[in-house]
């Protein structure tokens, strides 16, 4: 007996008999849409549930959550240091800067494109910074924003090639990751460094010293609540909204259980986090880009565009999007992200210097993303992919480091996950496929 059927047998043992003609709506909602019916069942519903997604393919970030605890595992059984107090902490703050990054790749790859210029944009970003405030004596926070607006307009180029002129998205960051690399090179000169003032606003905001509020515990209990009232707020708003429109919709107790769960969690992370320096503010300001940004995709008309774009052109374009202003845009959000990320690597080292942006920046940006569980296919995947993957491939750089590991090492690990990370993305839309989602 199939899924369908034991769910519409259910429907009918727990509710009374009636024919169409009595209640035609409820009928058909019944054998249309059995999710409403699941949680009728209770445990065994949701289990169920549960089982089918995962059969269907629908993953979610199952698999990295796994990876996560399997990763932070195996380095404390090897190192007790690498789960103490300021290990996290560490691991914590560092995450932010190649997050941001991977914040706007995110947005590309839902699109099934690749922005492989981010990590020359960000270096770019600062080294811009840098000029502005040390030889020039612009005000830090006028030279913050107009390295933002240079990242946007390089990203909104690089998109208008790609979307107008027809050049593939790869050639033409690939020439964006090489000029831009080139112009950052020719403006920091032969000493290769600019340093900037500890004390120049957005370096001192998001110094390794700088914590939120400047109240460690007061501040991160702050955060954590503050996160859990606002999630606990759009779940009941959704529910509202949902409900009046006579569409399925999560019930309090499941709302009141899931927003249980995330503030045991936040309160956990705020303690350990209270025992070492506090949260940082980067990793503040981070958060918060999380959470704007997946507003944008999920709440706004532009990201459902973006994600109609990226599950399929053509249907797009016949729905009315214009294509061509919805890739421009992606990409420019791409290069503002990037060099937002490179503000992020100035206050790190207080300083703008040849490696900013390069090594393997870019793509450790891109497996975060990845790794997070954003497809490279298009048209599916959440900005929280970028704290997740980060968490992991940062687990995994702080874990080997305690254990004096070689950075060969770490890149090959890093590889073996970003592989793992595809295989499973692939495993899950063939089975979306078979089951007749994809």
């Amino acid at each position: 007996m199939s899924d369908t059927s034991k769910v519409s047998k259910a429907a009918a043992e727990t509710k009374p008999a009636a024919g169409p003609a009595d209640d035609p709506t409820a009928a058909s909602i019944a054998t249309v849409d059995p999710r409403l019916l699941v949680r009728e069942e209770g445990f065994k519903g949701y289990w169920t549930e549960f089982t089918r997604k995962v059969k269907g393919g629908e993953l979610g970030s199952l698999p990295v959550v796994i990876g996560l605890i399997v990763i932070w595992t195996i380095f404390q059984t090897q190192n007790s240091r690498f789960l103490s107090a300021d290990n996290l902490s560490n691991i914590s703050y560092y995450l932010s800067a190649t997050g941001m990054l991977a914040i706007g790749l995110v947005f590309v790859l839902l699109l099934g494109e690749i922005d492989l210029s981010v990590g020359s944009v960000s270096g770019l970003g600062s080294t811009l910074f840098a000029v502005f405030v040390v030889e020039h004596g612009m005000n830090p926070w006028l030279a913050l924003v107009l390295a933002v607006l240079t990242g946007i307009g390089i990203g909104a180029l690089h998109g208008w090639f790609f979307a107008k002129i027809g050049v593939p998205a790869f050639v033409v960051t690939l020439a964006g990751f090489l000029g831009w690399n080139g112009l950052m090179l020719w403006l920091l000169g032969s000493s290769g460094t600019i340093n900037i003032p500890s004390d120049s606003g957005p370096v001192h905001l998001l110094g390794q010293s700088s914590f939120f509020m400047n109240q460690a515990v007061v501040g991160a209990y702050l955060l954590a609540g503050l996160g859990v009232v606002l999630t606990l707020v759009g779940n009941f708003s959704e529910q509202r909204r949902r409900k009046a429109a006579g569409v399925p919709f999560r019930p309090t107790f499941e709302i009141l259980v899931r927003v249980g769960a995330l503030a045991i969690a936040s309160f956990v992370a705020a303690a350990v986090l209270n025992n070492s320096a506090g949260v940082s503010n980067a990793l503040v300001i981070f958060l918060a880009a999380l959470v704007i940004v997946d507003f944008v995709l999920r709440r706004t008309t532009y990201g459902r565009k973006v994600f109609a774009v990226g599950g399929g052109i053509e249907a797009a374009r016949r729905a009315g999007i214009n294509v061509p202003v919805i890739r421009i845009t992606v990409f420019a959000i791409s290069g503002g992200f990037a060099a937002i990320g490179g503000m992020f690597f100035a206050g790190q080292t207080a300083s703008a210097t040849l490696s900013a942006g390069g090594g393997n920046t870019l793509m450790l940006a891109i497996a975060a993303a990845v790794i997070g569980g954003t497809s490279l296919f298009g048209g599916r995947g959440s900005v929280w992919s970028a704290l997740l993957g980060m968490l992991v491939i940062q687990s995994i750089q702080t874990g080997l480091d305690l254990l004096n590991m070689n950075t060969s090492i770490q890149y090959m690990i890093t590889g073996a996950v970003l592989l793992g990370a595809v295989v499973i993305d692939s495993v899950s839309r063939r089975s979306q496929k078979a089951a007749g989602r994809a």
